[in-house]
C-alpha cells in the first residue's frame, strides 16, 4: 500500500504546475531561428526554476516534459525526443549542481549560486542542441543557432534569477 504525505502531495502537485508552465512560457514567445527552422524562447526560465526548486529528479521531469509537450503542440514533432532529453537534463543538472552547492555551505551567496549552477546547465543545452541538430541537418546550421540558444540560455538565467527569490518562500517546505 502506498503511503501518501501532505508533502507528496504538494511535490506532485507543484511538479504538474511547473510542467504546465514550462509548457505555456515556451509556447507563449517564440523567435523563429532561420537555421534550422527551431524557435527561442524564455521557457528555459522555467526549466531552470523546475531544477532549482523541485531539486533534480522532479526539476527533471517538469522540464523535459513541459518542454516536450509544447513542443508537441506547436508542431515541431522531430524535435519533441530530443528536447524532452535535453531540456530534462538541463533541470536534472542545474538542479543537482544547486543541491551539491548548498549541501557544502555556499547558500549564503545564493544568487551567484544560481547564475553559475544555471549557466553550467545552459551550456549543457546549447552544447545537446547542437549535437542534435547537428545529427539533424548539418553542423554549420547547428553552429549558426548555437548563438541564439545561447541568448535563450542567458535569458533564461535571467529569468530564473529574477523568479527563484519570488517563488522559493512558496516551495521551500518540500523535501527535496
Amino acid at each position: 500500500m502506498i503511503h501518501i504525505t501532505d508533502e507528496k502531495i504538494k511535490r506532485l502537485t507543484l511538479t504538474g504546475l511547473l510542467t504546465a508552465l514550462v509548457a505555456v512560457s515556451t509556447m507563449a514567445i517564440r523567435i523563429p531561428v532561420p537555421a534550422t527552422g527551431g524557435y527561442i524562447h524564455p521557457g528555459d526560465g522555467v526549466v531552470l526554476l523546475s531544477g532549482f526548486l523541485l531539486g533534480p529528479i522532479y526539476g527533471a521531469f517538469a522540464a523535459g516534459i513541459g518542454s516536450a509537450l509544447s513542443d508537441l503542440l506547436a508542431g515541431y514533432f522531430v524535435y519533441v525526443p530530443a528536447t524532452f532529453i535535453i531540456k530534462g537534463a538541463t533541470a536534472f543538472l542545474a538542479g543537482l549542481l544547486y543541491r551539491l552547492a548548498v549541501h557544502k555551505g555556499w547558500a549564503r551567496h545564493r544568487q551567484i549560486l544560481l547564475a553559475v549552477m544555471g549557466t553550467f546547465a545552459e551550456i549543457w543545452m546549447v552544447f545537446g542542441y547542437f549535437l542534435f541538430e547537428s545529427f539533424l541537418y548539418n553542423p554549420g546550421a547547428a553552429a549558426v543557432a548555437a548563438l541564439p540558444n545561447a541568448f535563450q540560455g542567458i535569458v533564461g538565467v535571467g529569468i530564473a534569477l529574477a523568479l527563484y527569490p519570488l517563488l522559493h518562500p512558496i516551495v521551500s517546505p518540500v523535501k527535496k
